[in-house]
């Protein structure tokens, strides 16, 4: 009989305190209606759902007819499941890490290396940074949200430090004119002023920063002003509630944030000659992850075999899943994850005439 190559997973929560609370969070509802015996801590947040191996969160195999208890372990001895050339490009190693976010406040500033400085960070620090791989990331979008992505143009940091003078004070005069200066100059020169204004920003002390953005929020209260999107929007409102009071409440102000229209966002990645994220540009990341919408008239639906190992989360609807290394059908709903073995397909049948809602994150070299 063909070993099992397709199986349901249990996977891991983790509780930042960024997350929504309770039953409020998406990460919550998924992990309550996909397991009968959880239990949902209102008091508590619901940040993260990890899909994968990663070693503080190696999802647990759903399946008693398999000897290895987490999908790490299993991966470790069943290596050919990945695909050939995912295979070999990871040294047999699943590269990706498929999450639901359910956040409620800003998270924390964050750059991930390329692959070059990633190798060199590991290999200098390997306490802080564990593994050698770049994180390219891609995030899609459930519900509504805001995301900050590189940097802006340079011209709309600029119109705000000329409208903001609270956020003017925190860049600092000389890293502002040298970023003005900078407009008639060159990239480099530009890139120079970038790290300047964002250096002298990520620096300052939180009791200027909370000064300054009182100092905002009143001045904004206190008049008709609507001379900027910062001022007039999320930034204001971020200010009045003391816990969102931050260095990233400003740093609206200097990045990017795609259109609403736009569904997904690509973080670029930073190297060690330009460790300041550039003007925004998409990169091309290597994995995808495949959004599949499915009419409740259809009562089965194939998941067709790929060249890669591959993890689905069921978003919306009711299956029965079944394969031809399967000894048995499985059960899929809301919130159900699935690992899907290179060059296994899935066959799904439908047992409530309800729509499909799934995502599947696999790697396609």
């Amino acid at each position: 009989m063909a070993a099992q190559r397709v199986f349901p997973l249990s996977c891991v929560v983790q509780q930042y305190a960024w997350g929504k609370m309770g039953s409020n969070s998406e990460v919550a509802r998924l992990l309550a209606s996909s397991d009968p015996l959880a239990q949902i801590s209102e008091d508590k947040p619901y940040a993260e759902l990890w899909m994968g191996t990663h070693p503080r969160g190696d999802a647990k195999i759903l399946d008693n007819s398999i000897l290895q208890k987490t999908l790490g372990q299993w991966i470790a001895e069943n290596q050919d499941c990945l695909g050939s050339k995912v295979k070999d490009t990871f040294n047999g190693k699943l590269p990706f890490l498929f999450k639901v976010l359910s956040v409620e406040t800003a998270l924390s500033i964050q750059a991930h290396p390329n692959k070059e400085l990633a190798e060199k960070l590991h290999l200098q620090a390997p306490q802080h940074y564990p593994d050698a791989n770049h994180k390219p990331e891609m995030a899609i979008a459930l519900t509504p949200f805001q995301g900050l992505c590189g940097f802006r143009p340079v011209e709309e940091i600029v119109t705000f430090l000329t409208k903001v003078p609270e956020f003017q004070f925190l860049i600092g005069d000389n890293a502002a004119t040298q970023l003005k200066q900078s407009l008639s100059r060159d990239s480099q020169a530009v890139a120079s002023a970038l790290q300047s204004c964002f250096s002298h920003l990520m620096k300052s002390e939180k009791k200027v920063v909370v000064e300054q953005l009182n100092l905002l929020v009143k001045r904004i209260s206190q008049q008709d002003c609507v001379e900027c999107m910062a001022c007039s929007d999320n930034t204001v409102r971020a200010g009045l509630t003391p816990k969102f009071i931050d260095v990233p409440t400003l740093c609206e102000m200097l990045s990017y944030i795609p259109s609403p229209s736009q569904d997904r966002l690509f973080p670029p990645a930073w190297s060690q000659e330009d460790p300041y994220l550039s003007i925004y540009d998409p990169p091309v990341p290597d994995f995808t992850v495949m959004k599949m919408e499915v009419p409740g008239s259809v009562t089965e639906y194939r998941v067709l075999a790929l060249d890669s190992a591959s993890i689905l989360l069921m978003v919306q609807g009711t299956v029965t899943a079944s394969t031809r290394t399967a000894q048995a059908t499985i059960s899929l709903k809301r919130g159900g994850v699935l690992f899907i073995g290179a060059n296994e397909s899935v066959s799904l049948k439908l047992t409530l005439p309800k729509d499909l809602l799934m995502f599947r994150a696999c790697c396609l070299l």
